[in-house]
């Protein structure tokens, strides 16, 4: 590369330019004449006459000269705003370094300036304007300095990256107007040759690159006046610099400050806001749409994305939260202003009314009725009822067996002595009838979501995978029911066929058939009505807990709710430590006891299961000290096991749990 940077209209055009102390005292560098002393002087303080007559007489005057700090006449005159001087040196043919002072006038915000260099023949036909000084350096021009130690500005840096960083948006706007723009980077993972190249050449140059490329993109002047979604262009920015931060952690703060200025920009545009129409073209996009049907509520697509990319501030932000209630209360303007009262009796008449208001918005969906229920209010109002409705013939279906069963585990009752028991156990009660149709509805509704948000799309909400999943686990549950009422039923047919006895407990049958007359202690462990009762207990807890859903929307519980979600991440982040000191001692302790088989007081720490249940047991305190105690006279062990059991409970109890306390309460102060 250095043959490029001695040509010989180099070595004509100006002189070799080193700066600071390394100019005075490079062996290559030759003193300025007086002639060109003066002039330097002259373009620095801006002497108009001076410098416009030595232009025009001196012939043998090299305009191009350079100071002992390696600037020259044209940089000097930028740097100090001296407009008239620069319009004169840019009249010359063979003018150096129109882009560093192009570049020194944008960082001083030199407006005028910056149009006047813009305005050289350099710029004619705008490629310049989209070259760093290292791709410009290829071209084998002085356009910038090229010497030891190259441009004063970092060599991936173009114009409108730079008035980006600077925040000029009157620069910015003219050199987008000339057709400069900031190339988005490449994927951080792409294995093009461009992005290899850079990545093999120099690793460091090319991160820097990108960073200083998602400044200028991240920059407030370049999103309002490069895009035309400013606010759709921020927000896909701010999760991609949130993506960026977690994959090159080396800056993951300085992608993490550029996600949160991207976030501050749509923050501010929204402040910007004069009127109800400028909030929904920002909360709705694509102004250019047509406007929603009378009927038809605005989509939100920009909230909706905020959500996603988890844009706190936006979504909290007062004019975003007044247009939303504005359409939670659709078609009920005046629930809005009254009081709690009121709102409590128009639940309760909901709650009273919901199965004929269904039935209602079902015969007369378009009717005044029908826009009061379809008002956001009102579908949570009814959703809210509804499935507390659906745990309440939870509850009602337990109900039976609050104050214990009727018969044993060993005992079998029947309603005639022909009766096969287990058809009794398997029949479903009217109670899980009703559930069944709550359950199929359910799914009908998750089904509708999938098909109007995508399956990826309903994947990513948390809540939608718990649906899900209960959801799955009550139709498994019903369906080992099923099969366990079918094999029941054949059962029963087979002895009203076969079995001419009135009793049928002293007949002979075939033990495919008695099974099905035993009592519960003789079933199998696989038996479909076992595996089907496992299944809804674990289908009704993770229905219970599907109440947080609603608690957000309370302002009290809300915080709570959250808290909790944010305590269960603090656990699995502990979890990693307490599980290495956990096994560490589990192994350590059973390698110590192994031996003594028989010879304790207790069977603690002789086999891993022992070592876990003591230890684990131990965090609650509920593991002896004579654990580690042998009916032998080996002191040597029983020291060593009685310092391994109290590290260990200083560990666990003292510092871990503590910890755990404390990150707990760090997280909620956070929230609140």
């Amino acid at each position: 590369m250095m043959h490029r940077r001695h040509t010989t209209l180099r070595e004509k055009g100006r002189r070799q330019a080193i700066r600071g102390p390394a100019y005075m005292f490079n062996e290559r560098g030759t003193s300025l004449t007086t002639e060109e002393e003066r002039f330097l002087d002259a373009a620095e303080y801006g002497n108009i006459p001076v410098v416009r007559k030595m232009l025009e007489e001196c012939k043998t005057l090299n305009f191009n000269c350079v100071d002992y700090m390696g600037q020259n006449a044209l940089q000097l005159a930028v740097a100090n705003e001296h407009l008239e001087v620069t319009e004169l040196l840019l009249k010359k043919k063979g003018l150096a370094r129109v882009g560093d002072a192009l570049l020194l006038a944008i960082s001083k915000g030199y407006v005028r300036i910056v149009e006047a260099i813009l305005a050289h023949p350099a710029f004619a036909g705008g490629l310049r304007l989209t070259l760093s000084p290292l791709e410009q350096e290829l071209r084998d021009d002085d356009f910038y300095a090229y010497d030891e130690d190259g441009t004063r500005f970092s060599q991936d840096i173009t114009p409108v990256i730079l008035a980006s960083h600077c925040q000029e948006y009157e620069i910015v706007h003219i050199l987008l107007m000339k057709g400069a723009r900031i190339e988005r980077p490449h994927d951080y993972f792409c294995k093009c040759n461009e992005c290899t190249e850079k990545q093999k050449r120099d690793s460091f140059s090319h991160s820097r690159s990108r960073m200083n490329a998602y400044k200028g993109l991240a920059s407030a002047a370049y999103l309002s006046l490069s895009s035309e979604d400013p606010v759709l262009t921020a927000l896909e920015l701010s999760n991609e610099l949130a993506r960026l931060a977690n994959i090159e952690t080396e800056f993951k703060n300085d992608y993490r400050k550029l996600s949160m200025q991207c976030k501050d920009f749509v923050v501010g545009v929204l402040d910007l806001c004069r009127d109800t129409e400028e909030v929904e073209a920002i909360l709705n996009g694509d102004v250019d749409q047509m406007p929603p049907a009378e009927h038809q509520r605005p989509c939100l697509s920009r909230v909706k994305l905020a959500i996603k990319y988890e844009v706190k501030k936006f979504v909290a932000h007062p004019n975003c939260q007044q247009q939303l209630l504005t359409i939670w209360y659709e078609n009920l303007s005046g629930l809005r202003q009254q009081s709690i009262g009121v709102k409590c009796l128009t639940v309760l008449g909901v709650t009273i009314g919901l199965p004929f208001l269904a039935i209602a918005y079902w015969i007369i969906p378009c009717s005044k009725l029908g826009q009061i229920l379809r008002s956001p209010f009102m579908k949570f109002v009814a959703h809210a009822v509804s499935f507390t409705i659906f745990l309440g013939l939870l509850v009602l279906n337990a109900s039976d067996r609050f104050e214990g069963v009727k018969n044993l585990p060993n005992e079998t009752i029947t309603d005639h002595p022909r009766q096969v028991f287990r058809v009794k156990t398997t029949q479903f009660s009217w109670t899980e009838l009703l559930i069944m149709k709550w359950v199929l509805g359910m799914i009908w509704s998750e089904c509708k979501e999938i098909w109007t948000d995508g399956p990826r799309e309903y994947v990513m909400h948390l809540w939608n995978v718990l649906d899900f999943g209960m959801l799955s686990i009550f139709v498994a549950s019903f369906t080992a029911r099923f099969m366990a009422f079918l094999k029941a039923s054949k059962a029963q047919l087979y002895i009203d066929l076969h079995v001419p006895n009135h009793d049928i407990s002293n007949a002979s049958l075939p033990a495919d058939i008695a099974y099905f007359t035993y009592a519960r202690n003789k079933w199998r462990p696989s038996d479909p009505q076992i595996i089907s009762e496992g299944l809804y207990a674990i289908a009704v807890v993770l229905s219970f807990s599907r109440i947080a859903y609603i608690l957000p929307a309370n302002e009290s519980f809300g915080p709570l709710q959250i808290s909790l979600g944010r305590t269960v991440k603090d656990i699995f982040k502990f979890m990693v430590i307490f599980i290495m000191v956990f096994v560490a001692f589990m192994i350590g302790m059973f390698n110590l006891y192994s031996y003594y088989l028989g010879a304790k007081y207790n069977p603690a720490f002789t086999t891993v299961e022992e070592s876990f249940k003591t230890l684990f047991w131990s965090i609650f305190g509920l593991s002896e000290v004579i654990s580690v105690v042998l009916k032998y006279d080996h002191k040597f062990i029983e020291n060593i096991g009685y310092v391994l059991y109290g590290v260990y409970n200083v560990t666990m109890v003292v510092v871990l749990l503590n910890m755990l306390i404390a990150m707990i309460n760090s997280s909620y102060q956070e929230i609140e």
